[in-house]
């Protein structure tokens, strides 16, 4: 074939495949948005996608079903997404912050930053220090002060190792240079009981789940410079002047990558949509949560400049 064919065979593919694009485009969405969860039901990250599904009835023309594949750190949900067809009908929420450390702490080939396309974030999850409330311990620095006196001798509770619970834990002790016995266990609603339990003497593990539980569990401090939006009444470290490692996870709609860029803005204006209806917030506020809203570029800003600043943290996990 001559250089002129070829290249008007290329060109012909490249406006077909083109056409087709802006074809599946205009034409979506005309059935149900699976919408997958990698994480099982009831927890956080769980809670903004059937808040989402609920809120998006009168925004979007067709559902958004909430799928739920957990295991592996969130990695089982997010390989079956990366291999789905990038038709805009199959996408991805999860704990951006949970997500990132798992591809950095496994094995996989797998790219929090590149694998896929960034939709948008539509909420924020904050670990939080919380002891059970039969606890002698009534502030943070009587944590600090015990694990001082007697080092290692405390045990403290996380949803896993590699998640940001845990890496924002080990961000307290190496902040401020104490030791505890690490005792992980599957998930945040098992670390709850484990510390209501008494199992633990400390734990790490979301400040909403403190809603519910303020008679089994006292939420001594939040993981960040100034208060959750909705759990208002545990201070944060920043307020209270203790040390702390800025490690937090904002729940982000990822899509498969290549998924035609019209579909990612449509479903980023729908999200943006959702997240600022009442309803939305309701919704999110009986789990003690709320809606935080950013674009995709926003979102991938925000989690580019997270994983500069725990992989000093993850280095860590291999000492």
């Amino acid at each position: 074939m001559k250089r002129r064919d070829l290249f008007k065979a290329a060109l012909a593919a490249a406006i077909i495949a083109v056409s087709s694009s802006a074809s599946i485009a205009a034409d979506w969405p005309k059935r149900p948005i699976n919408l997958v969860v990698p994480y099982k039901a009831g927890g956080g990250t769980d809670a903004y996608a059937r808040a989402i599904a609920a809120a998006a009835k009168d925004v979007l023309d067709v559902p958004v079903v909430v799928v739920n594949k957990a295991g592996s750190g969130g990695l089982n949900g997010a390989n079956a997404v990366v291999r789905a067809r990038p038709d805009g009908y199959t996408m991805m929420m999860t704990s951006g912050g949970s997500f990132l450390l798992s591809t950095m702490t496994r094995d996989t080939d797998i790219d929090a930053l590149e694998s896929f396309d960034f939709v948008a974030q539509v909420g924020q999850l904050r670990t939080s220090l919380m002891v059970p409330v039969s606890s002698p311990f009534q502030s943070v620095q009587d944590v600090i002060d015990a694990a001082k006196t007697n080092p290692g001798s405390l045990r403290w509770a996380h949803s896993g190792r590699g998640g940001f619970h845990h890496v924002g834990g080990l961000g307290f002790l190496a902040s401020n240079g104490i030791e505890a016995q690490d005792v992980p266990f599957k998930g945040g609603g098992p670390t709850r009981a484990a510390l209501i339990g008494e199992q633990a003497d400390f734990g790490f593990l979301g400040v909403q789940q403190h809603r519910g539980f303020e008679d089994q569990l006292r939420a001594l401090a939040v993981n960040s410079q100034d208060r959750d939006s909705v759990m208002t009444d545990v201070p944060a470290f920043g307020e209270l002047g203790i040390p702390f490692a800025a490690v937090s996870s904002p729940v982000i709609v990822f899509a498969p990558k290549g998924t035609p860029a019209e579909i990612v803005s449509a479903m980023e204006s729908a999200l943006a949509e959702i997240t600022a209806k009442p309803e939305f917030a309701k919704l999110l506020a009986e789990r003690g949560t709320g809606p935080v809203y950013a674009t995709g570029a926003d979102a991938k800003a925000a989690l580019t400049a997270m994983k500069a600043d725990a992989q000093p943290l993850i280095n860590s996990l291999s000492n």
